[in-house]
């Protein structure tokens, strides 16, 4: 997973970064991150468009041909409907995720912004959002923007990862943790 990762982490940096460029070029960094985070909502909703773009199966003619009609119905950025026909057509369509995320993290550097992964066994709601937005802020002294995802196999509990940081407060890991002690005490 970890090759992978790095993989696609090699083949989406120069997109995102060319991305990334233009668009400040441009001065549209805000309205093509919103687009971006449209597109990237989309595939989270559904997992048969995020299968689409993953599947070598499918040609990248294909995917371009529908992802021109999506384009088409949908009110995106130009820029972005541009970008994503380039990726389509380059065949590169399986690192979507991961050039958004690249696109993400030099938005929030040129921000002066840190991003965090929040995972929860539940939705947060906006007041907790809020909350550890601000406590995250004071503790690291910039300002933290959420990425968040939920895992029910928390039971409870949060696990944040700042950079390479892990803070993991999950009543999954305290249980892991107990089930340890109680077999070196047995």
């Amino acid at each position: 997973m970890a090759a992978q990762n790095s993989v696609l982490t090699q083949i989406a940096r120069p997109y995102a970064s060319a991305l990334f460029d233009l668009a400040e070029s441009e001065n549209q960094l805000a309205s093509v991150e919103t687009s971006l985070s449209d597109v990237s909502r989309l595939i989270g909703e559904s997992a048969d468009f995020a299968r689409f773009l993953r599947s070598p199966v499918i040609t990248g003619e294909a995917k371009a041909q529908a992802l021109d009609a999506l384009l088409a119905k949908a009110t995106t950025n130009g820029l972005v409907a541009n970008f994503l026909r380039l990726v389509a057509k380059n065949g590169r369509l399986f690192a979507l995720d991961a050039i958004i995320a690249g696109f993400r993290e030099l938005a929030a550097k040129a921000r002066g912004e840190v991003t965090a992964d929040v995972t929860s066994a539940a939705p947060l709601n906006g007041d907790q959002v809020k909350a550890l937005a601000a406590t995250l802020k004071a503790k690291i002294g910039k300002t933290v923007t959420l990425n968040q995802f939920v895992d029910p196999s928390l039971i409870g509990g949060l696990q944040v990862k700042v950079g390479s940081q892990l803070i993991d407060s999950s009543l999954k890991t305290k249980l892991a943790a107990m089930k340890i002690a109680m077999k070196e005490v047995g």
